[in-house]
């Protein structure tokens, strides 16, 4: 795989002008090395819950467990009725706790929350996580991510993505947009956490199953981050992650350069034509891509790899799918 190209640290104005405009990722070595959470971390798990803790609020919220079998590797069951993982309430106390008393065990269980919003669970650390090379008027969404040695699974985000190591080293492997085709994604509207992923098990692909996964990897890029790394990774960029540490924390930032689009289009030229006519050039790319590969068929048919059970939306058109499609619409519209 190629790796992800390169940056020093930099100012907002280098950073608006020459990466986010080419809409392709890029590595920041050294860019949080700074923060307290950083130097803290690199003293050891302790330390860093320690500081988290301290800051943590007792608003507990959602995080995956899994047994040793499952390697940290958060996925569906084989048939797709279900999950090989439990959600459960925790508190970043609790949490952090859980981890360090399996620091060191040859066979941990699989523990992980993600998208843990900072401003409501941890709302002392915002003044202690600059990062000078984002505008910060605009609306970003700044959230923690703790675990041991897992793996997410590939997905896209609809928002342009900061992520920033704050302990543990991760491997980022991405995909740009257009290899949707050849990522073998799962339901769309029966996910893991939100968004799609590809069935595909990157590190050992199986490519008697998913044989076009191998056109992929030709534009594939990677990069192995560590404690003060970080990785800006533009909207709809597929990528997967792989903690490699039994203890690994990660603060990302989520912004748009544009007004969010007020639904995601579906069957509507006109809906269409209010959501996705203004959005940044290389994300109507993307969307357009999406389209192509969901709704005219460009790519053969989307869903062949999925058992019929498993199709939701893009299954068989019944009266009964129409009336549940209204409905996820009418929800949407009236929120």
């Amino acid at each position: 795989m190629r790796p992800i190209a390169e940056y020093e640290p930099m100012d907002r104005e280098r950073f608006e002008r020459e990466i986010v405009p080419k809409g392709e990722p890029a590595v920041l070595r050294g860019l949080v090395a700074d923060w307290p959470l950083v130097k803290a971390g690199n003293d050891g798990p302790e330390a860093l819950a320690q500081m988290l803790q301290f800051a943590a609020t007792d608003e507990p919220f959602q995080a995956w467990f899994a047994p040793p079998e499952v390697d940290g590797r958060f996925n569906y069951n084989a048939d797709f009725s279900g999950f090989n993982f439990e959600r459960k309430l925790a508190t970043v106390d609790q949490l952090l706790d859980l981890l360090l008393r399996q620091l060191g065990h040859d066979k941990p269980h699989s523990m992980y929350a993600g998208g843990i919003p900072i401003q409501k669970h941890l709302p002392p650390l915002i003044p202690n996580i600059p990062v000078t090379m984002l505008d910060m008027t605009r609306e970003t969404l700044i959230s923690l991510w703790l675990g041991n040695r897992t793996h997410t699974a590939t997905h896209w985000d609809q928002s342009q993505n900061l992520a920033c190591v704050v302990a543990g080293r991760r491997r980022f492997t991405l995909f740009p947009p257009e290899q949707l085709k050849n990522l073998y994604v799962g339901p769309l509207d029966f996910t893991l956490a939100g968004q799609p992923i590809s069935l595909v098990d990157i590190d050992t692909p199986d490519l008697a199953t998913y044989p076009r996964f191998s056109e992929a990897l030709k534009s594939a890029l990677r990069a192995e981050l560590g404690p003060g790394d970080a990785l800006y990774i533009p909207a709809m960029w597929w990528h997967d992650v792989l903690s490699l540490d039994d203890f690994g924390a990660l603060i990302n930032f989520w912004w748009r350069d544009a007004e969010p689009p007020l639904l995601t289009p579906l069957n509507a030229l006109y809906h269409a034509v209010i959501t996705m006519r203004d959005l940044p050039p290389h994300e109507l790319a993307a969307w357009r891509n999406m389209f192509g590969h969901y709704i005219f068929g460009e790519n053969s048919d989307p869903v062949e790899h999925l058992p019929e059970n498993a199709r939701g939306v893009l299954g068989k058109r019944t009266p009964e799918l129409v009336a549940r499609v209204k409905k996820l619409l009418i929800d949407a519209l009236s929120g």
